[in-house]
């Protein structure tokens, strides 16, 4: 399922959704342009969050606590591949426009910020020796969708559906399209190679997190 566009209207420009989305896109681009393949894995490694790196920090390399608390937010920021980031993006432009518009800017930067750090605090919890680098920003996309999934179950969302070899266009209520997502993570995240577990985290957060950051009589 790919969504395309839901039908709620926002009442002011999302600038921080255009921003993130923006900076994002940009430093993938860059990313693709000038950095060397062979120097790909180094480049994941240094601003990706490494949780057993991070767990060395903790228990015994405090001087390196900053460092790896610094990669918690600039692994928000590269992503892996172009279906990575362009899959990212655009959830985070259906659902964080609406999000952003219920809160106001600047809580919703808190919002989208604390949503992945709590993601990733769940990634790491769950598998906390992990040498493989997190990074994209998923987690913090995944607080938004279960803010959006609070705020607006029914809103209409056009959606790209695959059945086999089948292709159709549907719209689906939220409700339905956010909980098969969120299923599906549950579902699979037994299984390397994703962070299933901050995608899971993130959802949660965003779910139980929402009405304290929504602006009070906005609409739903």
């Amino acid at each position: 399922m790919i969504p395309l566009k839901d039908n709620i209207a926002t009442r002011t420009f999302p600038i921080i959704t255009v921003s993130i989305l923006f900076v994002n896109m940009l430093i993938f681009v860059v990313q693709a342009l000038f950095l060397p393949s062979h120097e790909s894995e180094m480049y994941f490694k240094y601003y990706g969050l490494i949780p057993g790196e991070f767990l060395i920090a903790l228990s015994r390399r405090w001087d390196l606590i900053p460092y790896n608390i610094l990669t918690v937010f600039t692994s928000m920021f590269i992503h892996g591949g172009l279906f990575h980031a362009v899959g990212n993006m655009l959830y985070l432009w259906i659902f964080g426009n609406n999000v952003e518009d219920s809160m106001g800017h600047m809580r919703f930067i808190v919002f989208y910020f604390l949503s992945g750090i709590v993601a990733a605090t769940f990634q790491f919890f769950y598998d906390p020796h992990s040498a493989i680098p997190m990074v994209g920003a998923s987690g913090a996309v995944s607080g938004i969708l279960g803010a959006y999934l609070v705020l607006y179950p029914y809103a209409r969302v056009k959606t790209l559906l695959f059945i086999f070899v089948f292709i159709k266009i549907v719209e689906l209520p939220a409700i339905l399209l956010l909980t098969i997502w969120f299923f599906i993570q549950v579902l699979y995240s037994h299984m390397g190679g994703v962070a299933w577990h901050a995608h899971i985290g993130g959802f949660i957060f965003g779910l139980l997190s929402i009405r304290s950051f929504r602006k009070k009589g906005g609409r739903s």
